[in-house]
């Protein structure tokens, strides 16, 4: 069961099959089931309802996306799977409203990927980013379905400091078209830009569908 809510074949709210079928279904125990299903509940993955039954448990939405997290290990974390398409990985020539933003010349040559993230099967985030090659100039070597930008930056850059702008707004028709939800629905939008000491390394549009993301944190004066 575990397996099937991992490959999204009980996406999350979806009515699982009673035990009854689970019984047919792994040749197992009532009793078995009823143990397993206790199990995934305690560890957040399903959700029982007397008298109705047990749902896959919506994706748990709370992220922390003012701290620089590996998105990857944050959904493993929560005992969920994440795997990525990726949709565009080369080089370009920067125009100029790029080229300022990462401190190159305009029409140098910048890389730029863009990614989406799923977790459980379900769209999370569509993540578009430019990078200087100065600071990472192995980055278009990496295979993205098997690790992700940020991971590959911490491994090879030296983070300094970091900018921010979060909005609540709608995506682009592409961006809505890759995270399947509609044009009109409220995504968060954060666009994160990260520095060594004296150079940006790179500049990132992190897209969340507003149903399956929010921000936490916390502020100790």
């Amino acid at each position: 069961m575990k397996q099937g809510l991992a490959s999204g074949r009980w996406p999350p709210g979806a009515l699982m099959p009673s035990e009854a079928e689970l019984v047919a279904e792994f040749g197992v125990s009532r009793m078995t089931v009823n143990r397993a299903i206790r199990e995934l509940q305690a560890e957040g993955l399903v959700a029982r309802s007397q008298g109705v039954g047990t749902f896959a448990a919506p994706l748990h939405r709370v992220s922390s996306t003012l701290t620089i997290r590996d998105l990857q290990e944050e959904i493993e974390a929560r005992g969920h799977r994440h795997h990525a398409q990726v949709h565009l990985q080369r080089a370009e020539s920067a125009p100029a409203a790029l080229a300022a933003q990462l401190g190159v010349l305009t029409g140098s040559e910048v890389f730029h990927t863009l990614i989406v993230h799923f977790e459980n099967a379900v769209p999370l985030q569509c993540e578009d980013r430019y990078v200087n090659p100065a600071c990472a100039p192995g980055y278009l070597q990496a295979d993205f379905t098997r690790t992700t930008p940020t991971h590959v930056l911490f491994e090879t850059t030296a983070l300094w400091r970091a900018q921010y702008a979060v909005e609540a707004a709608r995506p682009t028709a592409q961006e809505a078209r890759l995270l399947q939800i509609d044009a009109g629905d409220p995504c968060l939008i954060v666009v994160r830009r990260t520095f060594t000491r004296d150079a940006a390394i790179t500049i990132a549009r992190l897209v969340h569908p507003g149903s399956r993301y929010v921000v936490e944190g916390s502020f100790t004066p």
